[in-house]
């Protein structure tokens, strides 16, 4: 895993949520209704990222209720779900929080955050991501998704763990 050079320096953390904070995989029940796993100890690192003084956005391709509610235990105040540009609902939630795009750090695990991932100054991923974002990232965590990857770099990001 890389080293972050300059931690201060990330003032908002983005996450997407399928293949980062779960394993990727998710159960439909018979009525349609969605299923996910989280893990635990990702939710202690959300929350002392932003204990830290640091924002946590989620930029998720699907939507699902479990997402709002898990979001909402956390704290994170800002939840984009259903997201088919997930680059346009960065750039809006730069412009209104008016924080450089260098000052981002994005966790992202599949091709869908490939152009946001390009775009921050800090792009992340998992163990298990797939190759072109593992290619690209400055950090993979040694964690697959789902599996205490967000917690792995919270606690780098937040001085809590060695890179």
């Amino acid at each position: 895993m890389s080293q972050i050079s300059d931690p201060s320096s990330i003032t908002l953390v983005v996450f997407d949520v399928d293949g980062v904070f779960t394993d990727g995989r998710f159960l439909l029940g018979p009525q349609g209704e969605e299923y996910k796993t989280f893990h635990t100890r990702d939710g202690h690192g959300v929350k002392s990222v932003l204990a830290s003084g640091r924002q946590v956005a989620i930029i998720s391709g699907r939507k699902a209720q479990a997402v709002d509610h898990r979001m909402a235990e956390l704290g994170v105040e800002h939840v984009f779900q259903g997201c088919t540009d997930k680059q346009a609902v960065l750039t809006a939630l730069l412009d209104r929080l008016a924080i450089s795009p260098q000052n981002v750090a994005f966790m992202g695990d599949d091709l869908p955050d490939l152009e946001v991932m390009r775009s921050v100054g800090l792009p992340v991923t998992v163990a298990d991501g797939a190759p072109e974002i593992r290619a690209m990232a400055r950090i993979v965590t040694k964690a697959p998704g789902g599996h205490g990857a967000v917690r792995e770099f919270c606690d780098m990001l937040i001085g809590n763990a060695e890179p």
